[in-house]
């Protein structure tokens, strides 16, 4: 069985994984064991720990996993150590540990991030356009205050530097609090509290968005990968939701966000040309985790059935978002969307959050 609190242990070595077993039983924890990279894909962005073994260490970097925090290479012996030690920094490893030496070091280690995860597992909703104007923030937004309503403490993050911002889908431009601005500079572990604290927020829902550009385009068009893990990090420390809305395009920043998804959606509207584009982007999408799952947002022009829209794209259907009279003027409005519990939205929403493994 997988579970997102079990370190996740990367090693063909027979005794680098006796070791790291060991070791990981000690520490009062579980792993998840993969021999090769083809095998961690699915787990490398949710585990708390990521223990590599130097034998896995350079299939690792040719796979292009995404830089995460928690990642150490694992090597039995100095000369080994000092291979690896040349590109961990490439990789986005923290440390490279010897054993045994580190033994006492890496106990430790493992069972603070066993405690951390277990402690307070928030989950992770991504959510994408198949192609531009499908509809993903106005979903995103949904969720979010959707889950508040159900009583979760949610974070809505916006990773999209170009897009129009989700606290303005929200209506909450005005409200004070830090945006990705001030934060993309953020590594390492980012204390929870102080998030919660710091960011635009009504009753339990917290939002990070982008600021508005000024007359100097002087606001970042980026966000440093290390800035979403720790954010991710700190999310599901001290929230029970975070929903990511995703640009559309899968730089390492998104491919970090859709490796620790435990549930990523793709939306786009029931036409012939969005199901060809969201076709190939799917395909991209999922050399990077192991699920995506479709919703078709009606009308459809065509008279397609979602069904018909599920099967060109190759994905699960996982709902439909059929039409809303007046959502799109109570947007303008800067009425949050889904925030009255009504509505298609509002039930999709529900629905979705009710079947989140």
């Amino acid at each position: 069985m997988r579970s997102t609190v079990r370190p996740l242990v990367i090693t063909a070595d027979p005794e680098i994984l006796d070791d790291l077993l060991r070791l990981v039983s000690v520490a009062g924890a579980e792993a998840d064991v993969v021999i090769d990279p083809a095998g961690a894909r699915s787990r490398f962005g949710t585990a708390p720990l990521v223990l590599i073994g130097a034998d896995q260490a350079p299939a690792c970097m040719r796979a292009r996993f995404p830089r995460r925090r928690r990642v150490v290479f694992v090597a039995r012996d100095g000369a080994t150590a000092e291979q690896v030690n040349e590109f961990a920094p490439q990789f986005g490893a923290e440390f490279v540990a010897v054993l045994p030496i580190a033994e006492p070091w890496l106990v430790d280690l493992i069972a603070d991030c066993h405690s951390d995860a277990s402690a307070r597992p928030g989950r992770v909703v991504t959510v994408v356009g198949g192609r531009g104007g499908a509809g993903a923030s106005t979903l995103a937004a949904g969720l979010a205050t959707t889950a508040v309503r159900a009583g979760k403490r949610t974070l809505l993050i916006d990773a999209d530097p170009l897009g129009g911002g989700l606290d303005l889908v929200l209506g909450w431009e005005t409200v004070q609090g830090l945006r990705w601005p001030s934060l993309v500079e953020a590594s390492g572990r980012v204390d929870e509290a102080a998030l919660v604290r710091e960011l635009p927020g009504r009753g339990d829902l917290v939002v990070l968005s982008w600021g508005r550009a000024d007359r100097d385009g002087e606001s970042p068009t980026w966000l440093p990968a290390e800035a979403m893990a720790a954010t991710l990090d700190a999310g599901r420390r001290g929230r029970d939701l975070i929903v990511v809305d995703l640009p559309r395009r899968l730089d390492d920043t998104a491919m970090v966000a859709l490796a620790a998804a435990d549930l990523a959606l793709m939306v786009i509207p029931a036409e012939l040309r969005a199901a060809a584009a969201a076709a190939r982007f799917a395909v991209e999408v999922l050399r990077h985790r192991d699920s995506l799952d479709l919703i078709v947002r009606g009308p459809s022009p065509g008279n397609l059935r979602p069904e018909e829209v599920a099967k060109a794209v190759g994905l699960p259907l996982a709902g439909v978002l059929r039409p809303e009279p007046g959502l799109d003027a109570a947007l303008e409005r800067g009425e949050a969307p889904a925030a009255s519990g009504r509505g298609p939205l509002a039930e999709l929403c529900t629905r979705l959050l009710k079947e989140l493994p």
